[in-house]
């Protein structure tokens, strides 16, 4: 019987944590896609990061006396990872719309238990391969690629560059989490983050674009939600591994495509079925073996002990 072999285990509060964060995530796309019409992606991703490392750097203030070399080297390898992330994909929302770009940007979810089974060595278990490959076919069916005509234009091409450095973002964090200052290492990446996107403006070539209610508004508010999104997520990785995280994270096209829908999206039937699909392979990754009776099987018990 499925009930003697599995167990159902509880959301804890740093799973629920990130579950909201995929909800705020959800939305940024709407918002984002509006916001480049107004100004330059570049730009863009500057201002919102600058604005979440400064309120974090208000909020942390007290204890940014004791920052550390580690700590300065962790949070600017997660800014990195969050400068290339965002940045190419708040540029590709130039063209892409936002169900679309959220469609392939999480293609990052498939990718970090592959980059940490390559990198680290850290082989995935087979539920939770099940619950990427079932997030991952559901996310497919969201975007309905064959009415949506996707195709691999510039816009396409950099979002799906930017799944890397997201990926590696996740991957990083659960590795510094525990080993650094929380509040410290998130000031540290935001600016980074900020600066760099500042920076990249005259490299490309890009200009500073006419003042804006629509970009201005947009960059405060979204540089609030990074600063807690990011909060969160060093906080609740501390116990969450980032599979699992990313199996979570995996909703949030399903939050995108239903605050698309109240913005006038239609949500065809395929999508509902590649957001239950979603639902499912959530549900997949929280199921664990259940150990066999240890009085009667001594031997296989100190197996599983050992592995």
């Amino acid at each position: 019987m499925l009930h003697n072999r599995f167990r159902w285990r509880a959301f804890s509060r740093q799973e629920v944590v990130l579950v909201l964060a995929t909800v705020i995530w959800g939305a940024t796309f709407l918002i984002i896609h509006i916001a480049v019409q107004h100004s330059g992606p570049w730009f863009f991703v500057g201002m919102r990061f600058i604005t979440a490392g400064l309120i974090s750097a208000l909020l942390f203030a007290r204890v940014l006396k004791g920052l550390t070399l580690k700590e300065i080297g962790a949070g600017a390898a997660i800014g990195v990872m969050i400068f290339f992330g965002y940045g190419l994909q708040t540029a590709g929302l130039q063209t892409l719309n936002s169900s679309t770009s959220a469609f392939i940007s999480a293609l990052y979810v498939p990718l970090v238990p592959l980059l940490q089974w390559v990198v680290f060595r850290q082989k995935p278990g087979l539920l939770t391969w099940i619950g990427v490959s079932l997030a991952f076919i559901g996310l497919v069916l969201l975007a309905d690629p064959g009415s949506v005509g996707l195709t691999f234009g510039t816009g396409e091409i950099v979002t799906i560059i930017s799944t890397l450095p997201i990926a590696l973002e996740i991957i990083l964090i659960g590795w510094f989490a525990g080993k650094v200052h929380l509040g410290r290492v998130t000031v540290v990446q935001l600016l980074v983050a900020g600066f760099l996107g500042f920076l990249t403006v005259p490299i490309v070539g890009e200009q500073v674009p006419e003042f804006s209610w629509v970009w201005v508004i947009a960059s405060v508010a979204l540089g609030v939600a990074s600063c807690m999104i990011q909060l969160a997520m060093n906080w609740a990785q501390k116990s969450v591994s980032p599979t699992r995280a990313t199996i979570i994270y995996a909703g949030e096209p399903v939050w995108a495509a239903i605050i698309g829908r109240i913005a006038g999206d239609r949500l065809p039937p395929v999508a509902i079925v590649g957001a239950l699909l979603i639902v499912a392979g959530s549900l997949a990754s929280e199921l664990r073996p259940r150990r066999r009776d240890r009085s009667v099987m001594p031997t296989q018990a100190l197996e599983d002990i050992g592995q």
